[in-house]
């Protein structure tokens, strides 16, 4: 096994010990963090919170670091079609897109940066969590999965904030 090989499987143990670990998940959710469940068990991202136009707009670009268990969660009035570019977006991301209940509907891997083509999350999302990409498959986020935070109407949240 070469060394970038070895230091590559290295990583992705810290990473997924980090965020498994370090998701020992209360019943409260908390704003500054979104939680995942699904076969793979829970992990959890501290999230910055994009929630109007601007703040969609901008997103992570121009970054050039983003924090191991970090990520930036889109948030939309209501569920529409979803599509994104990679325009001005220095890392590769991958984009974990949800519907009103916060249920993982897409999931895109590695999207490349700087790449204008654009990503289609698919109709009726109303919530996109970005994070490192290559995360999802290492974690085992799928469609199916299921987020929590705050922000998802907890009448409709398949995962809502008081369930254990």
């Amino acid at each position: 096994m070469g060394s970038s090989s070895a230091r590559r499987q290295i990583l992705t143990a810290a990473v997924l010990s980090g965020l498994i670990a370090g998701s020992a998940l209360a019943g409260a959710c908390d704003p500054q963090a979104v939680d995942l469940r699904g076969p793979f068990g829970t992990a959890r991202f501290s999230v910055e919170v994009a929630d109007d136009t601007a703040e969609r707009a901008q997103g992570l670009m121009f970054r050039d670091h983003l924090g191991r268990s970090a990520g930036m969660l889109f948030v939309y009035e209501a569920p529409q079609r979803a599509v994104f570019w990679m325009k001005n977006t220095l890392l590769p991301l991958d984009m974990i897109f949800a519907d009103a209940a916060g249920r993982v509907t897409r999931v895109h891997a590695n999207a490349v940066p700087q790449e204008e083509t654009p990503i289609d999350g698919g109709e009726d999302v109303q919530f996109v969590l970005e994070v490192n990409g290559g995360l999802a498959a290492a974690i085992g986020i799928a469609p199916g999965a299921e987020l929590r935070h705050p922000v998802i109407g907890q009448d409709e949240a398949v995962w809502p904030c008081a369930a254990e």
